[in-house]
């Protein structure tokens, strides 16, 4: 997408402990954009990712424990697939 319409100015991004990971804050800078963090408890700034983000948990991520990687990708799939 970037290749076809440019480098974004800004990338929003939730400031939660399920989006601080390096390794996208490297990537992010690397491909010459900046993050655009929504502000604590201001949810409203970006409600799609807020009800995604909270969907997330309550259905899968708080009812799950995976052992291997490859576990978790199996069964985040299968709840991507059904909601």
């Amino acid at each position: 997408l970037f290749s076809l319409r440019g480098v974004p100015g800004h990338i929003r991004s939730d400031n939660g402990p399920e989006f601080i990971a390096k390794a996208v804050q490297d990537w992010i800078a690397a491909v010459g954009s900046t993050t655009a963090y929504i502000e604590p408890g201001s949810p409203w700034e970006n409600g799609y990712c807020e009800s995604f983000n909270a969907k997330l948990r309550d259905e899968l991520l708080d009812c799950e424990v995976f052992y291997t990687l490859k576990e978790a990708s199996v069964v985040i799939e299968q709840w991507r697939r059904h909601d």
